[in-house]
């Protein structure tokens, strides 16, 4: 049997980072970096593991590298604090022969005010996320940060739960916080226009709603696709507030 690490970036999660560690409890190893909480993000996470530690945010490809660099096991299994590991995952990792690959993608099912989404391209959503760590290295984005694999590339039956948007307060929050990254990442690269800036929220809208069979999800489905091109309009006018800031 693997001896698996179980690697998590935090940052003032204290609503998810309990259920996260608890669902990973049957880890090897379990190593938490924090880069400042101030709630109680680091008491819960010394309740469920002794190797917690601090490391400045440099951003999210930057830390899961220290992160991953930190594990002491071959095979880790990289997970957010937004996310649980089901015991179907679990027993599915702990009784698999994983040598037959280097990396695994995991699907998750992902929710949407406590509402799993099978539409919106959110039903099909595999994530690169367990791995052989001498092989594995983070693609350099600021946003969509991904891990790559040198070899063969599995893919687990089993899904983890990713509970990304818990109520309207905490999606804008973070659709605000990730539009600015992918607007600083794009900006040399895309032109921003009034025309750009009317169209792109509304072919965005489509392709979820309509493309991407959102409206199977009835008003949640709605809601996601909304959300998401609100998100490309930020970026859209944030781009241009980059290109013409004095």
């Amino acid at each position: 049997m693997n001896k698996i690490s179980v690697i998590i970036i935090a940052k003032n999660e204290a609503q998810n980072i309990g259920e996260c560690l608890e669902s990973v409890k049957w880890a090897d190893e379990i190593i938490v970096v924090d880069s400042g909480s101030e709630d109680d993000t680091i008491s819960i996470a010394k309740s469920f593991t002794d190797k917690v530690f601090f490391n400045e945010w440099k951003g999210f490809a930057q830390q899961k590298s220290f992160t991953m660099n930190l594990a002491a096991n071959e095979w880790v299994l990289s997970v957010d604090a937004d996310e649980r590991v089901t015991d179907e995952l679990k027993e599915e990792i702990l009784n698999s022969d994983l040598n037959e690959y280097d990396g695994y993608r995991i699907k998750r099912e992902n929710y949407f005010l406590e509402k799993v989404i099978r539409g919106c391209g959110w039903g099909n959503d595999y994530q690169l996320r367990l791995f052989r760590k001498s092989k594995t290295k983070l693609t350099n984005r600021l946003v969509h940060e991904g891990f790559e694999v040198e070899g063969k590339i599995g893919q687990l039956k089993n899904s983890m739960l990713h509970y990304s948007y818990r109520n309207f307060s905490d999606a804008f929050i973070k659709i605000n916080h990730y539009s600015t990254l992918e607007a600083i990442e794009k900006q040399n690269r895309k032109r921003v226009n009034a025309f750009s800036i009317i169209i792109t929220p509304v072919i965005a809208f489509t392709q979820h709603f309509f493309l991407r069979k959102g409206f199977i999800d009835g008003m949640h489905g709605l809601f996601v696709s909304i959300m998401h091109a609100i998100t490309k309009l930020q970026v859209q006018l944030k781009i241009w507030e980059l290109k013409n800031r004095k």
